[in-house]
């Protein structure tokens, strides 16, 4: 009897142990009252977030998942250009901007190395090499395995673990992205891990909240992941809009001012886009008022307009957010006062 108390004991402390170590984890859950394993939800966002990040070149590369090892050499829209460092992708930017209803062509020049999502640096041979890349690269993204880069976290966080095999507590300091990516990567099936919350994150619209448990950094990557996807949209519309108005020529249909109508001041005047970035204006008397422009974007698209040596066409120069567009009209809106509309009419 005196044995079986004594055995009874020992099986009861070893119980009251694990449950003692297993809510040590549980308890800084937050929202998930779950400890979290290699295979959760939570593991894979935050392995996602700790991706290396590659589409800092993707106007070189043109693959989100990696990015070209400096020094590289490329041939940009037919002009050699050598990169050293990150500064001289400004020159790339320049030639590819330099037209925007042109084919622009990037022809990278092998050997060269790319860093891939792994943060692991690989030499790529020939373009059958880097079209492998580029391919895993898009599967990655089709089945949301790919970087997460819309969400930002400051660092150091603390994770805190739990073997299950040992009954065993620990935990770990992350001090850097690719240190969250390594422990994400390496955690085993006898494993579990929580994040100690709070933690403060920073989303892609450049705003910073903090984040309490599992399900709201769930919540803050889903917001960021559709607002990256309306920057993107965004984006493409840009080069929509280029294309319309440089194929097209256009007169001011509409100047509303807090509800007054100037569209008269223009009357006459043909406005033509060209595609190198600048504009002009000509009326039926070969009066000509020069100017450049740009499309820009954000959340929203943007075009910038600027006219000199006319008083009337000076009122123009503003960046316009683009409110709609199509093959025939472009909607316009004041950035600093949104009672100040143009349309701008296809003839």
């Amino acid at each position: 009897m005196k044995k079986l108390r004594i055995i009874t004991g020992i099986a009861l402390m070893s119980i009251l142990g694990f449950t003692s170590c297993q809510s040590e984890v549980d308890d800084v859950q937050g929202q998930n009252p779950n400890t979290n394993a290699a295979n959760s939800t939570t593991a894979n966002n935050y392995k996602r977030t700790g991706m290396y990040d590659g589409s800092s070149d993707d106007f070189l590369d043109g693959a989100s998942c990696s990015s070209i090892v400096l020094p590289a050499t490329a041939i940009v829209n037919g002009t050699r250009v050598t990169l050293f460092s990150q500064l001289d992708y400004a020159q790339v930017i320049s030639i590819l901007g330099q037209f925007n209803n042109d084919q622009d062509t990037v022809v990278l020049q092998f050997p060269l190395k790319v860093k891939t999502s792994n943060y692991t640096e690989v030499s790529v041979n020939n373009q059958t090499e880097y079209n492998a890349i580029v391919n895993a690269c898009t599967t990655a993204q089709s089945s949301g395995q790919d970087a997460i880069s819309s969400v930002s976290i400051t660092f150091p966080i603390t994770i805190l673990t739990y073997n299950i095999k040992l009954e065993q507590t620990g935990s770990v300091v992350i001090k850097s992205k690719q240190e969250l990516y390594a422990y994400m990567s390496n955690v085993s099936s006898a494993e579990l891990f929580s994040v100690k919350y709070p933690m403060s994150v920073t989303l892609i619209d450049g705003s910073k909240i903090t984040v309490s448990g599992d399900a709201e950094f769930q919540a803050a990557i889903t917001a960021s992941l559709k607002t990256k996807a309306t920057i993107d949209t965004a984006a493409q519309n840009t080069k929509k809009l280029e294309t319309i108005i440089v194929n097209g020529m256009f007169k001011v249909d509409s100047f509303l001012t807090a509800g007054v109508q100037t569209a008269t001041d223009y009357q006459g005047y043909t406005v033509d886009f060209a595609n190198n970035l600048t504009v002009k204006a000509v009326n039926s008397l070969n009066n000509t008022v020069n100017g450049t422009y740009a499309v820009s974007s954000q959340l929203d698209v943007f075009l910038k307009l600027n006219f000199t040596g006319n008083t009337s066409f000076s009122l123009l120069n503003n960046t316009w957010k683009v409110t709609s567009f199509n093959a025939t009209s472009v909607s316009l809106q004041s950035t600093t006062n949104a009672a100040i509309t143009v349309v701008l009419k296809q003839i």
